[in-house]
């Protein structure tokens, strides 16, 4: 699985997790930060970490959701469990 189709992928499970988003998922880049720029909340995080280990099969067991500065790092992190 390639960057866009982790990106692509990410932005489904923005829409699932965040049904109140002030941003439309079509315009979130790898740059953009969770929080600030998605305004997603501690519940939204939730859930989107639960879609992600899900849909990924993978675990966020090391790290904190607050460890990633941006989206790009959490497609390089599901990019490393998924290798």
């Amino acid at each position: 699985m390639d960057r866009t189709d982790i990106l692509d992928k990410l932005r489904d499970i923005y829409v699932m997790a965040v049904p109140d988003a002030k941003v439309d998922a079509s315009v979130i880049t790898e740059g953009m930060n969770l929080l600030t720029d998605l305004g997603m909340s501690s519940i939204n995080l939730l859930y989107m970490v639960i879609a992600m280990e899900e849909f990924f099969d993978i675990r966020f067991d090391d790290v904190s959701f607050g460890d990633f500065a941006n989206v790009g790092e959490v497609i390089d992190y599901i990019q490393k469990k998924k290798a």
